[in-house]
């Protein structure tokens, strides 16, 4: 009984640990078909799963992004034909403090969010300011495909404020 109780209280204290950064990969892959609160259930639903199995070999950071955003582009493309497009207000409203935050912020993010889901997920983990190396441990992808997917990305954003 006391095992159950230590595993129970060490993921909790480690989802409020990360409360945001799920949060946050939440709001970018969040319609109206998975509202935010469904994503962050079913990533915690998730990580519960799994949580006995980790094994410390990677970040813990690292596992716990590869897991959300796991679980927000499966869901992504589960209901890929019910989807529709998600009014940019809808998302704001979460992602920003209404004085706190610029509005070359907002713009920035209103962008990230029309961006494809892998560009997502690579812009996202390097505004966390991760490494090329831990981005490569979470997405699958080699640190040089990371490099040139994150450059093309930042490209793209450009071009995009651009218009």
């Amino acid at each position: 009984m006391k095992k159950n109780n230590l595993l129970e209280q060490n993921f909790i204290s480690l989802v409020k640990q990360y409360e945001r950064v799920i949060y946050n990969v939440c709001t970018f892959y969040m319609s109206e078909t998975s509202p935010l609160e469904d994503l962050y259930q079913e990533i915690v639903l998730n990580l519960w799963k799994v949580f006995p199995n980790f094994r410390n070999e990677s970040q813990t950071s690292t596992w716990i992004y590869r897991i959300t955003l796991n679980t927000c582009i499966s869901d992504l493309c589960r209901n890929a034909k019910l989807r529709r497009n998600v009014p940019l207000s809808f998302s704001e409203h979460i992602v920003f403090e209404q004085d706190a935050q610029s509005s070359e912020i907002q713009e920035l993010y209103s962008l990230i969010y029309k961006l494809n889901k892998i560009e997502r997920s690579i812009i996202l983990l390097w505004l966390e300011e991760k490494s090329y190396q831990e981005i490569a441990d979470v997405t699958g992808f080699s640190v040089a495909n990371v490099a040139t997917r994150l450059k093309r990305t930042k490209e793209k954003l450009k071009n995009m404020s651009n218009q």
